[in-house]
């Protein structure tokens, strides 16, 4: 019961712990501790370590034992046999047992320096594993921001909306007052009606956005429904959307030489130029040493065990020489297929410099054309603002018919859609920028 307490009290300590927002920080550091994707590059790694492993022992002798007993059943045999080949009286029973025991070793010394080339080429993709799970790191952080600031930005949709809906409702409450006195007609009652329910709605919508862009969040993070999740309350100030934007080529000149997938691009040309190295090696001749201890006895003999022992005991070495003749074509294909593979791992790497440039420069374009963007959508928001609390005024003392209203209404709200649309995209494409220069992800 005392282990069941203490287990209980962590659990709620832990999800306390939890409960509390998460940071943009906070949610790279836990997902690139809990991610699977991430969890399973690395499993990958460990595994190409354990080879690279296997692969320098093939460097030395391998040494092995074996034994083997049996038992021999005459049931012809009455009287005692000479054994011409030593001399021997053997035993009369018609039942014997023997056993043997052997140590042999044997060693590749040279194969034309292959085991050397797996070492190395073993080495090489491990670094390429290394960098496999560092592309899937940075993928998930792409992905982490990607979504943290589509919660922001609808999270800042979520005010507007509630905004529009008190101003709804004290529109509504003026018309009925205005239907009651005899002012308005009930054909635009019911349009303030539905003014009031499409914003009510429009609430709803964004809230469900937000929650549905924490659950893809939630899931990135490895974390199941029972965990209380949300992120930090800070809104990006407007000045963060107009810091300056990176230069794109600068940009493009850093992420060649820092971007894991440009790295384990370039690799794979290398692991292609050793397999061909490998198969070319494979007319070498091959030099190998065998060497071996072996020993025997069995119960059949008039000699006892030690004596036995001792008179079969055999030792033994050889060396081995074997020249490829004709090996059906088989180096020639493995070379053939290995410059086949440098071939498409340079075309990898084109394609990957590509992709990484139309990357870059879409991310300046996005922050640069969001940056006009939002300084024009800024000035409309503004001057909407004061129009639509022009006419709201202007309504509640029965100056303004409900098309104005409702027009008035239309265009503020698509004007700040407008703004904060163009904010978290330039604030976004900024950071994506810093990003693939090398810097960290920060809001």
């Amino acid at each position: 019961m005392a282990r069941k307490s203490l287990f209980a009290l962590a659990m709620l300590c832990s999800v306390g712990a939890w409960a509390e927002p998460w940071t943009l920080r906070d949610c790279i550091q836990h997902a690139l501790q809990n991610n699977i994707s991430i969890r399973k590059s690395r499993v990958n790694e460990e595994t190409g370590k354990a080879t690279l492993s296997q692969s320098k022992s093939a460097l030395w002798p391998s040494l092995s034992f074996s034994t083997s007993h049996g038992v021999n059943y005459r049931p012809g045999q009455e009287t005692e046999t000479y054994r011409p080949v030593d001399g021997e009286m053997v035993s009369t029973t018609n039942v014997t047992a023997n056993s043997s025991y052997g140590i042999n070793m044997n060693w590749t010394v040279w194969n034309g320096g292959v085991n050397h080339k797996n070492v190395e080429a073993q080495e090489v993709s491990n670094e390429i594993s290394r960098l496999t799970t560092e592309t899937n790191e940075l993928s998930i952080q792409e992905q982490i921001v990607q979504l943290y600031v589509q919660i922001m930005y609808t999270r800042e949709a979520v005010k507007v909306n509630q905004q529009l809906v008190a101003t709804a409702e004290a529109q509504h409450n003026r018309g009925v007052e205005m239907h009651r006195e005899g002012q308005m007609a009930k054909a635009d009652l019911v349009q303030l009606e539905a003014q009031l329910a499409s914003a009510r709605y429009d609430v709803v919508n964004s809230q469900s956005q937000v929650e549905n862009y924490k659950r893809q969040l939630k899931n990135l993070l490895q974390l199941d429904m029972k965990v209380d999740f949300d992120i930090t309350g800070n809104i990006p100030s407007d000045e963060k959307a107009l810091e300056i934007v990176p230069s794109a080529e600068d940009v493009y000149q850093q992420a060649l030489v820092s971007r894991p997938e440009i790295r384990s691009a370039e690799k794979s040309i290398e692991s292609a130029e050793l397999q061909y190295n490998i198969a070319k090696r494979g007319q070498y001749p091959t030099i190998g040493i065998n060497a071996g201890i072996s020993d025997s006895h069995n119960t059949g003999s008039q000699n006892n065990v030690g004596t036995q022992l001792k008179n079969n005991l055999n030792m033994s070495a050889s060396v081995s020489l074997s020249i490829p003749i004709w090996d059906q074509r088989r180096t020639i294909t493995n070379k053939q297929k290995a410059l086949l593979q440098k071939t498409s791992a340079q075309l990898d790497l084109e394609d990957k410099k590509n992709d990484l440039s139309s990357t870059i420069e879409q991310f300046w374009l996005n922050a640069t054309s969001g940056q006009q963007r939002f300084i024009s959508a800024e000035a409309k928001s503004k001057s909407q603002k004061a129009s639509y609390e022009l006419v709201n005024e202007q309504f509640q003392n029965g100056l303004k018919n409900v098309v104005d209203v409702l027009q008035s209404r239309d265009n503020i709200l698509s004007a700040e859609q407008d703004k904060l649309q163009s904010k978290y995209t330039t604030l976004l494409n900024i950071q994506l920028l810093k990003f693939y220069k090398g810097e960290n992800l920060d809001l």
